[in-house]
């Protein structure tokens, strides 16, 4: 092979290798920078393998971001907090409303309920 052809080759390899390199580096690839499409799958995708009792307060924020829809409440000494994540669209409206959400029942910081049952449960306390 010509010298040339191969100093070429290892010079498009050497800049593809910066390349990814500063993408890796420099991406945030947070949910709060995803289009709403990617983060509705991305929220979904994320909850459907969450389990009872596993997943804490702060985990989520992490994970998932700030939540579209929050409501909180004290009952005794406990603390509950519901967050309302996208993950189906219903209209194009622009505004986030609670039918377009899954809601996540936090207890005292550690998660307690998830979907429709999860909020009335928070309701019914």
């Amino acid at each position: 092979m010509n010298k040339k052809i191969v100093i070429r080759i290892l010079l498009a390899l050497a800049a593809y290798g910066v390349f990814v390199a500063l993408v890796v580096t420099f991406y945030d690839d947070s949910p709060a920078n995803m289009e709403w499409r990617d983060r509705e799958n991305y929220n979904s995708q994320f909850i459907g393998k969450l389990k009872l009792e596993e997943l804490t307060f702060e985990q989520a924020i992490t994970e998932l971001g700030s939540p579209d829809i929050t409501e909180a409440k004290k009952v005794k000494k406990t603390n509950y907090q519901v967050m309302f994540y996208r993950t189906q669209h219903v209209k194009s409206d622009g505004i986030t409303t609670q039918d377009e959400c899954t809601a996540l029942l936090f207890k005292n910081d550690i998660l307690n309920g998830i979907g429709n049952t999860a909020y009335e449960q928070f309701l019914s306390l």
